[in-house]
């Protein structure tokens, strides 16, 4: 299946009318309730290597899980270290063009609320797709690492595709351990980063993302030691991928898991 293909389908399966009946019912029966999830991106545009190479979010792993977020009823804020406009790469597509033109995709993210302006408390889940950007500058930045794991030990989700788990790697919990010790986490794996010429092999990042979620004590998972590289894979609140065609499926997994501990509903 090509990759645009892909992309349409992906458009028609995760439709409103053709999400699982599971999550339609849990948003109806939320609603009037404080259904909020923050969606984090970078402000980075390039690695500040004299070729520029692209570090800009990837647009078909934010704006699919934006879709289907917003279809089920729930308020999407962005939020960034700067604030303001998040740049992406690649032309808007399938799913990607109806979230900007009928959704509001654009307005929110060149919009972003800086860490000041982000209040944890109103979060029932938390979302980081990829590009590069995020291990530039959301991995180091103290106050978004904070709000990540502020939301997660609210008992919130936490959901990333690609690159994104890097982005929150370097969070900690209250008790000084790290989020992601012990957690099965897939993300983009060293594998694929070291032979593709994206980064030059790597060697433009200030981590790999495998190697950072390892050294704080993540259970990596990746093509290597799963049958299919495009599983989701869930563990302890946590929802994250390795690449973006599963982009769509980690925000429809949060949402089931939201709905299974009966988020944001605070009556349960």
């Amino acid at each position: 299946m090509s990759l645009k293909l892909f992309i349409v389908t992906i458009t028609l399966l995760f439709s409103p009318l053709a999400f699982s009946q599971t999550v339609v019912s849990s948003a109806s029966a939320h609603a009037g309730n404080e259904k909020k999830i923050l969606i984090i991106a970078s402000n980075v545009a390039d690695m500040g290597d004299p070729e520029k190479h692209d570090a800009r979010n990837d647009l078909w792993e934010y704006a699919p899980p934006y879709h289907v977020f917003v279809s089920h009823g729930y308020d999407v804020d962005f939020a960034s270290p700067l604030g303001g406009a998040v740049p992406f790469v690649r032309d808007p597509l399938g799913i990607s063009s109806y979230t900007i033109k009928y959704e509001g995709f654009l307005s929110k993210a060149n919009n972003s609320l800086t860490p000041k302006q982000v209040n944890p408390g109103e979060y029932s889940a938390v979302f980081i797709g990829g590009g590069y950007g995020n291990v530039f500058d959301v991995a180091s930045n103290k106050d978004l690492l904070r709000i990540i794991a502020k939301i997660y030990e609210n008992g919130g989700v936490i959901g990333s595709v690609g690159h994104g788990a890097g982005a929150f790697a370097n969070a900690t919990l209250s008790n000084g351990q790290p989020l992601v010790k012990g957690k099965r986490i897939a993300a983009f794996p060293n594998s694929t980063e070291k032979e593709k010429d994206w980064a030059k092999q790597g060697s433009l990042l200030p981590f790999l993302v495998e190697d950072r979620l390892k050294e704080k004590g993540a259970i990596t998972v990746n093509k290597d030691n799963i049958p299919d590289k495009h599983d989701v894979i869930i563990d302890n609140r946590i929802v994250s991928t390795m690449f973006l065609p599963s982009a769509a499926l980690v925000a429809k997994e949060m949402l089931i898991v939201l709905d299974k501990i009966g988020k944001p509903n605070k009556s349960k």
